[in-house]
């Protein structure tokens, strides 16, 4: 096995793993503070610290990146996370509501700090890890980990549901840290050098993770209203809607959000078979093109439940067409962001960009609360249409045509 081929597996299964306890923890705190009573602003509130903090993480771990190395971030990353799920451990349902708020936002806050640091170091490090001018390389290894990623999250939903059920919400916590900290001493046993710090290179200024490259400020700020799109009603609006007007439990809710990601991951993986990338290799023409039907898919599923239209099997089947569409767009900014990336700033470039998306999916966030709390989930759905149609627009910035070599593309 070449040297950059275990390297990419090391990173992959380091990603994978931070993957389970990431999306199994949102569930877990979804779904627990949902038990107690918490209103859906509340619920939503608890990870408003958590997204903020990957919007500052993102900028600076993408400088530290470049000074001390991805394989140093990639570690901090996991460390953190081993000691947000540890000590969320410890929070007590007998707390007053404000302590508990405060404490868990606090540790969502770290736990937020993790992921943006894992997800950097992890995504940065294909763009070292594949050779130059081999872009369909780099295409398939970026769908390919990106769509594992979300397929796993899509099974840490239903690990979180599950465990939240077994274990309670502690032990389903101490489980988890474990787990990753075996992970964590396997891999730092077995990563090769390529990921270190750069020995001779002069240490960028922190002012120089601000792009200055057009075309990534475009995507980057597409992105934000991409992923701002689908929190606002994927975040609160979608699991309080099935537990509340459903009546779904823990395990149902935590089992179709699960199977969910798990098929949005599966096409994120086959997304340059989606694109035809072999005839042409994706470019701005493509964003736009992609990110116009996600508006659509979201315009219809708000007007059948609006008008009651079956609105259970369109919320249910619209959102599989949604993550359809979702995973593609997903998948094909994730390899524009490394296309254009400069390969001696590729980790401030992808910092700034996983900056923008985490700005994206603060404001979901705290949106998906609100909008439920006027609107419902119609008033979520409205929302996200007009992030989508105000991302479409700035799409139109991006460069239609993108040097690369379309035949690797397969």
């Amino acid at each position: 096995m070449s040297s950059a081929i275990r390297n990419y597996a090391l990173v992959t299964s380091a990603y994978w793993g931070f993957t389970l306890t990431d999306g199994a923890l949102r569930m877990l705190v979804l779904l627990h503070f949902n038990d107690l009573g918490y209103s859906a602003f509340e619920i939503a509130l608890l990870f408003v610290l958590y997204e903020c903090a990957g919007v500052i993480t993102n900028l600076v771990g993408g400088w530290l990146a470049q000074a001390r190395g991805l394989r140093f971030t990639l570690f901090a990353g996991l460390i953190t996370q081993i000691a947000a799920l540890s000590a969320l451990s410890l929070t007590n349902e007998n707390w007053l509501p404000w302590i508990s708020v405060a404490y868990v936002m606090g540790l969502q806050a770290a736990s937020g700090v993790a992921k943006d640091l894992t997800k950097m170091s992890s995504k940065s490090a294909i763009k070292v890890l594949v050779p130059e001018n081999a872009d369909g390389a780099l295409f398939r290894w970026v769908a390919l980990l990106t769509g594992s990623k979300n397929a796993l999250k899509g099974a840490g939903f239903f690990m979180g549901g599950a465990l939240l059920a077994w274990l309670g919400f502690g032990g389903a916590l101490l489980a988890m840290a474990t787990g990753l900290t075996v992970i964590l001493i396997a891999v730092a046993l077995s990563i090769g050098p390529e990921m270190a710090a750069p020995a001779n290179k002069p240490k960028p200024k922190f002012r120089e993770v601000f792009s200055k490259d057009r075309k990534i400020n475009i995507l980057s700020a597409a992105r934000m209203f991409l992923f701002g799109s689908r929190d606002i009603w994927f975040v609160v609006g979608l699991p309080v809607f099935l537990a509340t007007h459903l009546g779904w439990g823990h395990i149902e809710v935590g089992t179709y959000m699960a199977l969910w990601v798990i098929g949005y991951g599966f096409i994120q993986t086959i997304a340059p078979k989606i694109l035809r990338a072999g005839t042409r290799t994706p470019d701005g023409q493509s964003a736009r093109l992609w990110i116009f039907a996600l508006i659509i898919v979201t315009a219809g599923i708000a007007a059948a439940v609006q008008f009651d239209i079956s609105p259970e099997i369109a919320v249910l089947g619209g959102l599989m067409v949604f993550g359809l569409v979702f995973a593609v767009n997903s998948s094909l900014h994730s390899y524009l962001i490394l296309a254009y990336a400069d390969g001696d700033r590729v980790a401030m470039n992808v910092g700034f960009y996983y900056m923008s998306n985490a700005v994206g999916r603060l404001t979901g966030t705290i949106l998906s609360g609100l909008a439920y709390m006027y609107g419902g989930l119609v008033g979520c759905l409205v929302v996200s249409a007009a992030f989508l149609l105000i991302g479409w627009i700035i799409s139109f910035g991006l460069p239609k045509h993108q040097s690369g070599t379309p035949e690797a593309l397969h």
